[in-house]
C-alpha cells in the first residue's frame, strides 16, 4: 500500500483507525482510508501545493462531474483565480500502467470540464500535457507549467 513514490516527499499524517491506514486530505479536511491511489493522490496533492505553488483553495479532490448522464469523479481539479477549471489529474496506483485507456478516460472528464492541462500519474510515471485548442491535439510536456492559476 505505502509504495515509494517519485513524487516530492510529502509531509502525510497517517494514523490507524481501527486497525486501518488512514491519511490525512488537506483539500477534504478528513482522514481517508489510505488505499495505493490515495498514497498517489495525496502525494501528488502535495507536490501541486508545494512544488507548482498552486493555492490550496484552488485545488478540489474527488470532484463530481457528468459524463453520458452519469456522475463521475475527477481525482484532482485545479482552477484559476477565477473558479475556472484549469488542470485534470489522473491518479492510479502505483502498479497501474499508465495508457491508453487510462488516457481516455481523463480525456472523457475534459469533456464536462474543457481544461487546458491534463495529468495523468501513478505516483512512479507522470504524463504531462496540454490541449490545442485549435485543433484538440495533445502537446507532452514535462511538468506543470507554473502560474496555470493565474
Amino acid at each position: 500500500m505505502i509504495t515509494p513514490l517519485t513524487l516530492p516527499k510529502a509531509n502525510l499524517r497517517l494514523q490507524k483507525i481501527k486497525g486501518v491506514v488512514h491519511v490525512r486530505c488537506i483539500v477534504r479536511k478528513k482522514d481517508l482510508v489510505c488505499t495505493s491511489e490515495e498514497w498517489v493522490r495525496q502525494h501528488f496533492i502535495h507536490y501541486l501545493i508545494n512544488d507548482r505553488k498552486i493555492p490550496l483553495g484552488l485545488i478540489a479532490s474527488e470532484y463530481p462531474l457528468t459524463y453520458n448522464g452519469r456522475v463521475k469523479r475527477a481525482d484532482i481539479v485545479v482552477f484559476n483565480k477565477h473558479q475556472i477549471p484549469v488542470l485534470i489529474v489522473e491518479c492510479k496506483a502505483p502498479k497501474i500502467t499508465l495508457n491508453e485507456e487510462t488516457l481516455f478516460q481523463i480525456a472523457q472528464y475534459n469533456f464536462d470540464l474543457d481544461v487546458d492541462y491534463l495529468c495523468l500519474t501513478n505516483g512512479i510515471d507522470h504524463v504531462y500535457s496540454e490541449i490545442n485548442r485549435e485543433n484538440g491535439n495533445l502537446r507532452y510536456l514535462t511538468e506543470i507549467p507554473m502560474g496555470i492559476t493565474d
